[in-house]
C-alpha cells in the first residue's frame, strides 16, 4: 500500500521554488544507496518533477523501486535545507515530452538562457521524467 501524500507547506514550497539542485537518493538492486545531483521543479499539484538521461543508474533504480529521498540545501545559508521522501507517481517515458521537460528545467536553472548547443544535446538524448509524490518533509528553515 502506498504511503499517503503530504502537502508542502507554503514555507517549504517557497524555498523549493528557488532553482537549487537536489541530491536524490535511490537504491541499487543489491540494496546499496545511490545518490546523484539533479535539477527539479515543483509542479502546481505539489509533485516534484525530475528528469534524467537514460540509462543512468538512479533513474533505472527509480523505474524498479519507486521510493526516493531528496535533499535541497540553500547554497547561501547551508544550515537551511529541506529533506523529502517521495514515491514515483508517474514515469514519463514519452521521449519528446521528457526532452521538453529537460529544456524547461534548463531555462529554470539558466535564466539567462541555455546555450543552443545544450538545447540541441538535450533534444537528441534519450530522456525520462519522473513525477514524485511527496510522502514526507523534514525541514530546517527557521533562523
Amino acid at each position: 500500500m502506498p504511503n499517503p501524500s503530504v502537502t508542502l507547506t507554503p514555507e517549504v514550497r517557497a524555498f523549493l521554488e528557488h532553482p537549487m539542485v537536489a541530491s536524490i537518493a535511490s537504491v541499487d538492486p543489491d540494496g546499496t544507496p545511490r545518490q546523484a545531483v539533479v535539477w527539479y521543479r515543483v509542479e502546481p499539484d505539489g509533485r516534484i518533477l525530475v528528469n534524467s538521461r537514460t540509462p543512468r543508474r538512479w533513474c533505472t533504480n527509480l523505474q524498479r523501486e519507486p521510493r526516493v529521498a531528496l535533499s535541497v540545501v540553500d547554497h547561501h545559508d547551508l544550515y537551511r535545507w529541506v529533506g523529502i521522501t517521495a514515491e514515483v507517481d508517474e514515469v514519463v517515458d514519452d521521449v519528446e515530452r521528457a526532452r521538453d521537460d529537460i529544456v524547461a528545467l534548463a531555462h529554470r536553472y539558466r535564466p539567462e538562457g541555455p546555450t543552443a548547443s545544450s538545447i540541441a544535446a538535450f533534444r537528441s538524448q534519450p530522456r525520462v521524467t519522473f513525477l514524485l509524490r511527496v510522502t514526507g518533509v523534514h525541514d530546517h528553515l527557521e533562523d
